[in-house]
């Protein structure tokens, strides 16, 4: 029988951690997280990781895996979760698969493939040399020759994006756009997924006071420290809660400047996060207030061994 596996999603701030961790407690679980910044060590403030009390001795993974200046894929990912899943399902505990990074997830419960070509490094350098000569804007035109479905959903600006879905193209003759268009919607596992949704404006207001909460427990000193190691251009730089103080560090605008885009690109991340999980996957969605998740979380919990009962009858 193919492994249950429930994942909770939803936007940033909205509670998805502590409901993780109830129906882990509940179903004999264990916890993955489906954050893609939550991997870097010491970068603990800015991407709101579980503190040892809010686990309630539940087993947390994909928690500091990586060191800030290592690169880290969807793939990669993809396959260290999978494997996770199969490890804690043959020791008789469910999968709780927990986050808000949506393409994380989804790539790995429905198992979507990707390019299997190891990096031609002849290609990188020469690409490399191309981006230093002719700009980030003559890169961005070839993909959109080469690729122009990919191209559709990069950034101009994100060389690393652009020059990756080059150098996959060039090395197998294939654009990453192809990758995707193969995908099955099938699944390894029986997946369940549960969304927490609020209020847009009472969601917005949490995620101003979860940012001003961060500054008091030392969000700045924990960017800074990876500043001054030289990280800057490191893609877990990249992340929001982080690149937004870069430029205040070169003095290029105020602490409360910076602030104030770590609230706002956090806002924006927030509907992005609910626009791909309400277009790609099928969840069942709650909606939550600061008053109500006790309540909330009764409901979840028992239409969840519902779903679970639901679908065991069905093999």
């Amino acid at each position: 029988m193919k492994p249950f596996v429930v994942s909770v999603v939803g936007p940033t701030a909205v509670g998805k951690s502590k409901l993780g961790v109830e129906i882990a407690r509940r179903f004999n679980g264990e916890v993955i997280s489906g954050d893609s910044m939550q991997i870097y060590r010491t970068m603990d403030i800015g991407t709101a990781k579980v503190t040892p009390e809010e686990t309630c001795g539940i087993p947390h993974h994909m928690i500091d895996i990586k060191n800030p200046e290592e690169e880290f894929s969807v793939a990669e990912f993809q396959r260290k979760v999978q494997a996770l899943i199969y490890d804690i399902s043959a020791r008789g505990k469910l999968p709780v698969l927990v986050g808000g990074t949506g393409l994380y997830i989804q790539a790995t419960l429905y198992d979507f493939n990707f390019s299997k070509e190891k990096k031609d490094e002849r290609v990188i350098r020469r690409l490399e040399a191309e981006l230093e000569k002719y700009g980030n804007e003559e890169m961005y035109r070839k993909l959109l020759e080469a690729d122009p479905k990919q191209a559709e959903k990069i950034h101009p600006n994100n060389v690393r994006r652009v020059l990756r879905a080059l150098e996959v193209y060039e090395t197998t003759g294939k654009g990453l756009s192809n990758y995707k268009e193969e995908q099955h919607p099938s699944s390894p596992f029986q997946p369940i997924l549960i969304g927490l949704e609020m209020d847009r404006e009472e969601l917005y207001e949490r995620i101003n006071r979860r940012v001003d909460q961060m500054i008091v427990e030392g969000l700045l000193e924990e960017v800074r420290q990876l500043y001054e190691r030289g990280l800057e251009d490191a893609q877990s730089m990249k992340a929001i809660g982080y690149k937004e103080f870069v430029p205040y560090f070169k003095g290029q605008y105020d602490l409360e400047r910076a602030i104030e885009l770590l609230k706002r690109n956090s806002r924006r991340y927030a509907k992005r996060q609910y626009t791909y999980f309400r277009n790609k996957l099928e969840v069942s969605w709650y909606p939550v207030r600061e008053n109500d998740y006790e309540e909330k979380f009764a409901t979840i919990l028992s239409d969840l061994a519902g779903m679970m009962d639901d679908q065991l009858e069905r093999y």
